[in-house]
């Protein structure tokens, strides 16, 4: 029976940001915190695979102590149990640090699991980079942007999308996918789902007990709101006005 493991993210729900009115900066100071939508997906879909093929579905995080809260929220959605990597300097961690966390929690602790499913992105960043890094650390293949999957024996087949179409792949286990928001809707946990997500069992990793360097390599200077400048100009609809409309394209930049 297979072994799934789904990632995902604790990350400030962007219908709380404010923007500083005398700047671009963002303000954070009264935000509230989530799972991030598109790991929803990602916990969706390992829970359905459980349900579909029997075996076990666990979820995975790291970050701040802050992220304990969403703890009972991943249970509640159907994982069967949580792992928490977690550290006070995991507050605010870029892609290549959160993918070498998580692949020396699983190396370490985890322990062996038949396929691992991400979200795209995160809900924050959004850099779509910690699926891929963390199946290139685990040295296990990676499918992106699945908008449906099976297991079928010892192999995962996934179609996923392209700018040209649709892909039909297939990857032997253990494997990583990363999952569109198209391939499921996550469910909305009810009260018997949050009572019995309190009995389940949770294991927490302090960062400072697996083994490795996780300084980040880079480092976010600042936040700011991202800002679009209308210029209405009107033309004529006599030929000369055309010309004009053209030219003033070109002046802007528009066409080149």
């Amino acid at each position: 029976m297979p072994r799934i493991l789904a990632c995902f993210k604790w990350v400030a729900d962007a219908a709380d940001i404010r923007v500083a009115p005398d700047s671009a900066t963002l303000l954070f100071d009264r935000v509230s915190y989530r799972i991030s939508d598109y790991d929803r997906n990602a916990i969706e879909e390992a829970v359905r695979l459980k349900e579909r093929y029997g075996g076990s579905a666990a979820a995975i995080t790291a970050g701040s102590p802050a992220a304990r809260k969403s703890l009972r929220d991943v249970l509640a959605r159907g994982a069967d149990e949580a792992f928490f990597v977690v550290d006070a300097a995991f507050e605010n961690l870029e892609p290549a640090q959160t993918a070498a966390i998580l692949a020396a929690a699983i190396k370490e602790r985890v322990g062996s699991f038949d396929l691992i499913v991400c979200g795209e992105g995160s809900g924050d960043l959004y850099a779509q980079q910690v699926g891929p890094r963390l199946a290139e650390i685990l040295g296990i293949p990676c499918i992106a942007y699945v908008r449906q999957v099976s297991l079928e024996g010892e192999k995962v087949v996934a179609e996923r999308r392209t700018e040209d179409g649709i892909e039909v792949l297939e990857a032997p286990l253990p494997a990583l996918i990363t999952v569109l928001p198209e391939i499921n809707t996550p469910r909305i946990p009810g009260l018997k789902d949050t009572l019995a997500a309190s009995k389940k069992p949770v294991a927490e990793i302090p960062g400072s007990e697996l083994r490795g360097e996780f300084a980040p390599a880079l480092k976010t200077v600042s936040l700011k709101a991202n800002s679009m400048e209308r210029v209405c100009t009107r033309f004529g609809s006599e030929a000369e006005e055309i010309g004009k409309f053209v030219q003033a394209l070109l002046k802007t930049g528009v066409i080149g």
